[in-house]
């Protein structure tokens, strides 16, 4: 049974960083890309960064510079480390995997960023 595992959100203000962590079991992780989606109340589910089997990755225009996706794949685990935050990035943030012909989801994690 594939299960993805996000932790890491909280409250922070602007211009604060947090680590999100999205944890895999029941799937051969490392030949898999890894997604992080966000939604924002009101608004639809976006993609904010991505990294493959080898490592490479890819962000949305908006989070450029200023977030970092990477991959341990001894621990099953891929992060997200989120700087320089913005008012913008308030979002439930959520990982996925597409594998085995269906996506698999975390449950999410909020973040908050608040003054």
């Amino acid at each position: 049974q594939v299960q993805l595992v996000e932790s890491g959100g909280g409250l922070v203000q602007p211009g604060g960083s947090l680590r999100l962590s999205c944890v895999a079991s029941g799937i051969a992780f490392s030949v898999f890309s890894v997604h992080w989606y966000r939604q924002a109340p009101g608004k639809q589910r976006e993609l904010v960064a991505s990294i493959n089997g080898g490592g490479r990755t890819t962000y949305a225009d908006s989070v450029k510079g200023r977030f970092t996706i990477s991959r341990d794949n001894a621990k099953n685990t891929v992060y997200l480390q989120m700087n320089s935050l913005k008012l913008e990035d308030t979002a439930d943030y959520y990982c996925k995997v597409p594998g085995y012909g269906r996506d698999y989801w975390g449950q999410g994690t909020q973040v908050t960023v608040s003054s």
